[in-house]
């Protein structure tokens, strides 16, 4: 997930919302709806803008696919 307008500073590295929404190629309004299930990934404001930490997208993202790959060792027997 690396894109030109990621930020490295102390927090580590981190993405904004229309980034991680690009990188994944899905609307912006995606990412809100999943984490207003309380499916997205964890973020954090600065003032009114939404940033994630790439460890934490990396960590959401790897939870996504133990789910999914639950889901379906389910019927695959």
């Amino acid at each position: 997930m690396d894109s030109g307008g990621t930020s490295e500073s102390g927090l580590g590295t981190y993405v904004s919302l229309a980034e991680l929404a690009a990188e994944l190629k899905v609307s912006v309004q995606t990412i809100y709806d999943l984490r207003s299930k309380g499916r997205g990934p964890h973020g954090f404001r600065v003032g009114t803008q939404l940033r994630f930490r790439k460890t934490e997208i990396d960590a959401w993202v790897e939870r996504m696919e133990q789910a999914d790959e639950q889901r379906h060792a389910g019927g695959a027997a």
